[in-house]
């Protein structure tokens, strides 16, 4: 299953993880068959009004899918008016905003949903102010950028009661919801061991923050992208041949992510991305999230490549240890990136793909990719064809969420599931940035032991912003 993106590509608070995922719909391993009206086969026929924030990235390419799936787009807002132009063409009639609290503001009930597509900085700021206002949120993955600002948001999220969905790969698809059924009928066996790797980071890491100072470009509002981050000056490309460039993975990528900060490379930068597990991890965890029951890791390591301040590395491994749960023994997960892979077993084909999921049980081995899931060994394919089929298929992120804001079943990777998912990859982005090994309490989603990270849990932010 392909990510959600189309070619465009500290003490937590009084309710515990069994309360926060209680009533959610087929989590956590609970395999039940929905009746096909609430995955929209009848669903009411309600136009939605929508607003994009943040569009001249991938919510170029993911706006132009929530109209297909039905949201009329009705105003569009970006602080680069260059960067947003392809956009605001597609949509010459939506009201324009640079200024994501005028838009709010402004539209008052004339919007009914908020699509946030910035940074992962501004994320919890947008979507808090969005639900607030009593809107349906979806935002890009990861939901927030830090533990603090997902322990907010989950609260806000509640409180709202309106439609949610972050754009983690879907979790209704063929191959995700045909992997939970394997391994819920015991095919493998018990799964003690969990693998999943990805090709990412696709821009520069393993950096220093460059010197100097470029002009601003007309229609870019740098302060205002800067948000809650610390000020620096705006720097517009690396110059040709530099080392964050010649280290970058291309390969199947074109050569155009040239920036430093904006458009597109934030995401190397600590403060305004959460790296390549930040945006990769939200998509490879979801299926074993679900298919493993999986909660909080208690214990997460990391091994990376040379540390920076400010930027991430430019390959880690993270090992996560969960605790043992109904039906299932304890796992040991790991996390690889920056083109690493785990060792092929001797009974499967190798090379691996660029990025894969694979699941090690005690009769047999699961790999998932994009492309689909594979069985090792190849006996188990005929084993497989007759475990029958209990999981409702969905539409996808973009149809998922229409069908929830018009009234039906909450999406597949609504806030409350996406919660877990996001703590799962912050945590590890916690033992990268510290090179410690992190303890961790699931059910009061606080540090017990954190080698130094408890100021990354909640960073303060900056400019005169406030998450509140």
């Amino acid at each position: 299953m392909k990510p959600a993106s189309t070619k465009t590509t500290a003490a937590g608070p009084s309710w515990t993880r069994r309360r926060f995922l209680a009533g959610t719909t087929a989590a956590a391993g609970a395999f039940t068959l929905l009746p096909s009206r609430l995955l929209g086969a009848d669903s009411p026929s309600k136009q939605v009004t929508l607003a994009g924030i943040g569009i001249g990235g991938v919510g170029n390419g993911q706006l132009q899918e929530l109209a297909k799936a039905g949201f009329k787009i009705v105003a569009l807002c970006d602080v680069d008016d260059a960067y947003g132009k392809k956009t605001y063409d597609l949509w010459p009639q939506a009201r324009r905003y640079r200024d994501f609290r005028e838009l709010l503001a402004a539209e008052g009930n004339k919007v009914d949903a908020v699509y946030c597509g910035t940074p992962d900085h501004t994320h919890a700021l947008i979507t808090l102010a969005a639900l607030k206002a009593g809107k349906h949120v979806c935002c890009v993955k990861p939901l927030t950028r830090t533990l603090h600002e997902l322990q907010v948001i989950a609260t806000a999220a509640r409180k709202a009661g309106t439609a949610t969905q972050v754009t983690a790969s879907p979790n209704t698809s063929e191959a995700a919801c045909r992997t939970c059924e394997i391994i819920g009928a015991g095919l493998l066996g018990e799964v003690r061991e969990l693998h999943t790797w990805t090709n990412r980071p696709v821009w520069p890491q393993g950096m220093e923050r460059p010197p100097g100072e470029d002009a601003i470009p007309p229609g870019l509002d740098w302060k205002l992208w800067l948000g809650p981050a610390t000020v620096r000056p705006f720097k517009s490309e690396w110059p040709p041949k530099s080392y964050p460039l010649t280290q970058m993975n291309l390969k199947g990528w074109d050569p155009q992510v040239h920036a430093v900060y904006h458009p597109f490379n934030f995401r190397g930068w600590w403060d305004f991305g959460t790296g390549a597990l930040g945006d990769m991890g939200c998509h490879h965890f979801n299926t074993p999230f679900r298919a493993l029951k999986l909660s909080a890791p208690t214990q997460i390591q990391a091994s990376a490549s040379k540390l920076f301040p400010e930027a991430a590395p430019l390959a880690a491994v993270v090992t996560y240890d969960f605790a043992a749960r109904p039906g299932f023994g304890p796992l040991r997960a790991f996390w690889y990136d920056g083109g690493l892979k785990p060792p092929a077993p001797r009974t499967a084909a190798q090379p691996w793909d660029d990025e894969g999921t694979l699941y090690i049980g005690e009769k047999g081995m699961l790999l998932a990719t994009w492309d689909g899931i594979k069985l090792f060994p190849e006996t188990l394919e005929k084993q497989a064809a007759g475990i029958p089929k209990t999981l409702a298929r969905g539409e996808g992120t973009w149809k998922e969420w229409f069908i929830a804001c018009t009234g039906g079943a909450p999406a597949g990777c609504n806030f409350d599931l996406a919660w877990p998912l996001t703590e799962i990859v912050l945590l590890g982005n916690l033992a990268i940035r510290t090179g410690k090994r992190i303890d961790w309490d699931p059910a009061r989603h606080a540090l017990v032991n954190g080698g130094g990270a408890e100021a990354l849990v909640n960073e303060s932010y900056q400019n005169g912003w406030k998450l509140e």
